[in-house]
């Protein structure tokens, strides 16, 4: 697990590396958490702020999240689900109305479940639309990671449409495409590569108790100074 805004200092791999699979993705798939302090990175959060988990399409933000949101006792929004509920199913958006039309409905999608609070799993693209990235401002942000070797037994048969011809390849483009994005907006980084979702689940437990009693402790700190301030 790689954290930053909040982590110790100790010389671990930056977020990008992570999300590139590189070195702390492999501390992460090994257990060994590389924490990474980026105090200059990443916008204000307070301990009440929404949990967003990001990542590649296969890396389990789903399955994670609304295990997350149980262990907390929060709410959970799948927002993929919402666009299906409310629009119908997206292969059929992405064949009828275009990826950017998806991506608006996606950015509404992300704004309201930011509204309800708790834990939010997005969809695997949704990091690549401005109005997505900007709603995100303030909330804490998880990044799953995934192996390609991993992710091809989880998306075997998937009929997602950025997927249609390409396979893993197209999965592997695509993941190219967004690692800096992803490694730009996360908070803390988990790879779920082959291991038990209990862990995973319990390793972003423990950093979002850890940051929330971070945040407050912060917050008191600097209330504090701003009062004793001439």
């Amino acid at each position: 697990m790689t954290a930053r805004g909040g982590g110790a200092a100790s010389g671990g791999a930056a977020p990008r590396d992570a999300a590139s699979g590189g070195p702390a993705a492999h501390d992460a798939a090994s257990g060994g958490p590389a924490a990474h302090d980026a105090a200059s990175g990443g916008a204000a959060r307070g301990p009440a702020a929404p949990v967003v988990v990001i990542g590649p399409m296969g890396a389990g933000k789903s399955s994670v999240g609304k295990r997350v949101a149980k262990a907390l006792g929060v709410p959970f929004t799948d927002t993929d689900r919402v666009i299906v509920r409310e629009h119908g199913p997206i292969p059929g958006i992405f064949a009828d109305r275009g990826e950017p039309a998806f991506r608006a409905l996606e950015a509404d999608a992300v704004r309201t479940a930011l509204g309800t609070g708790g834990v939010i799993a997005v969809g695997g693209g949704a990091v690549t639309h401005a109005d997505t990235r900007e709603a995100l401002t303030g909330a804490r942000i998880v990044l799953l990671t995934v192996s390609p070797e991993a992710v091809a037994e989880r998306i075997a048969g998937s009929d997602r449409p950025l997927l249609a011809n390409g396979g893993i390849d197209a999965w592997q483009t695509i993941m190219d495409e967004r690692a800096a994005t992803y490694a730009e907006l996360a908070h803390v980084v988990v790879d779920t590569s082959r291991r038990p979702m209990s862990r995973v689940v319990d390793e972003v437990v423990t950093w979002l108790r850890s940051d929330s009693s971070d945040s407050s402790d912060s917050s008191d700190d600097t209330s504090t100074t701003t009062e004793g301030a001439p």
